[in-house]
């Protein structure tokens, strides 16, 4: 079948695809960008469409000859996220029914009994869209699931980095609720087993992992896995999911924006009511992933530097799309620079390993604490922070995050461009050019443009110019020493 996959550069969607294809179905891509989706591994075995689900206008053209429809968008993070959910959901059915899709998959998230608790603000949004989607008088198939276990999404992050940066930790009362964790990989199955649903299927399925765990549980069992000692956990009365999103977003690399909305659905208890989905997609011969073993292959692939697609991949509705700073448009406004060049006794390709190897576990070449001070000065404020960190270790490709920075452009050997998702008051990006520079040796271009918002941009500039010798110098000079320093970069 034709499968339209939205949300395709999600930690979902970007995994959903390629399984599509391996099934044997035509995939289209939906992308506000096209250019987001150029360096996945299965972008060539796809078709890529522009489109943007707040406006509709852009949608007829995707949808065109489309059989089945996922749904795989949300606001989560962003703010107003419900009224902007709502306006996706409405304006992504009107587009279905208009084209004649004959099914639409949606992956929700459980949905509290209404006579006993109030839902949270995202579960709330994520309910209602699945109700948009099933009045939508197109087949609907609405999955519901709690924890997501796999490597890279966003409740195994929050899960790995409080049990391992924490042998002992007092926690809020949440952490004995009872949650049904599955499998990234039992995920997928069903979303690409809901495409052969039978015409008359409109309705939600709750779909979990063979245990019923608390969160406490999962930590526990986690720590065992990982083969790290059993932690000592307090549970405690005080602390609310507004502070326990603090303090997630401390320990952790998920920002406050996105933990809170987690930790938000965690102080309801999510376990599936039903099983039904098993009539139509079955449960596999070795039936559904356990816990354990779903953590095991999470960390191998950590490990490994495999991890397919992360949490952080996805950037929201509000992602900046205008021209770059160096577009002719931009001439007559004011944009800050700060230039470095150094020569590199060194080919090109040494001094590109090194450039594309920036950031995570490598750092960024210079007065590492300035960089964990700016880090957590953003975090403060709300920010993403430093420690999103990098999906490969070694190879980037556009669209994903990198710390506190986003791959906006990247042209192998030659260029990369990041720009900036810290909270500043103006737009940032940092360029590293690697160019030839003959006999076996090549130049190296840093370039780092800000683009101030208003008198606080402005002093904002001034006041870490000061700073930029040390800090950007240093990088510049010490990426060009990685480059010559002999054996193996």
């Amino acid at each position: 079948m034709r499968c339209l996959v939205t949300g395709a550069t999600g930690y979902i969607g970007d995994r959903l695809a390629p399984r599509l294809l391996a099934d044997g179905h035509t995939v289209r891509c939906l992308a506000r960008k096209a250019g987001r989706l150029r360096d996945v591994p299965w972008a060539s075995r796809a078709e890529i469409a522009e489109g943007d689900l707040r406006k509709p206008e852009t949608l007829p053209a995707a949808f065109e000859g489309v059989e089945v429809a996922y749904y795989l968008v949300h606001s989560l993070g962003q703010r107003g996220f419900e009224a902007a959910d709502r306006e996706a959901a409405a304006n992504f059915a009107e587009a279905a029914r208009a084209a004649g899709v004959r099914r639409i998959v949606y992956l929700g998230g459980p949905e509290p009994a209404a006579d006993r608790e109030v839902p949270s603000p995202h579960l709330r949004s994520r309910a209602e869209v699945g109700r948009i989607l099933l009045a939508s008088g197109v087949p609907a198939a609405v999955l519901r699931a709690a924890v997501i276990i796999g490597s890279g999404s966003a409740s195994f992050e929050m899960l790995r980095h409080l049990t391992e940066r924490l042998p002992a930790m007092v926690t809020p009362r949440w952490v004995r609720n009872r949650i049904q964790p599955i499998a990234v990989r039992d995920v997928l199955r069903y979303l690409v087993g809901c495409a052969g649903l039978p015409p008359e299927v409109n309705r939600g399925f709750d779909i979990g992992g063979p245990e019923v765990l608390t969160f406490q549980d999962m930590m526990q069992r986690y720590a065992r896995v990982a083969g790290l000692r059993r932690r000592i956990i307090l549970p405690v009365r005080p602390l609310t999911p507004s502070l326990s999103s603090y303090w997630v977003g401390w320990v952790t690399p998920v920002p406050n924006s996105i933990a809170r909305p987690l930790v938000e659905s965690l102080v309801h208890e999510a376990v599936a009511r039903e099983h039904d989905i098993a009539r139509y997609v079955p449960d596999p011969p070795g039936g559904l992933t356990g816990f354990d073993e779903a953590v095991a292959l999470a960390l191998a692939k950590v490990r490994d530097g495999q991890v397919e697609t992360r949490w952080s991949t996805a950037s929201g509705p509000d992602a900046p799309a205008e021209p770059l700073p160096s577009d002719p448009q931009w001439s007559g406004g004011t944009a800050y620079t700060d230039v470095r060049e150094r020569a590199v006794d060194a080919p090109t390709a040494a001094l590109w390993r090194v450039v594309e190897g920036v950031g995570g576990e490598h750092g960024w070449y210079s007065f590492p604490l300035a960089w964990s001070v700016r880090g957590w000065l953003d975090r403060l404020v709300g920010g993403v922070g430093l420690r999103r960190g990098r999906r490969d270790p070694h190879h980037l490709q556009v669209g994903e995050a990198l710390d506190f920075w986003r791959v906006e452009e990247i042209v192998p050997g030659e260029l990369l461009r990041l720009r900036a998702e810290m909270r500043l008051p103006g737009r940032a990006w940092l360029e590293m050019r690697v160019e030839p520079a003959g006999d076996g040796r090549s130049r190296y271009v840093q370039r780092a443009v800000f683009l101030p918002h208003g008198l606080p941009g402005h002093l904002y500039w001034a006041s870490v110019a000061p700073f930029h010798a040390v800090v950007f110098g240093g990088m510049a000079r010490n990426i060009a020493h990685g480059a010559e320093r002999p054996g193996p970069r």
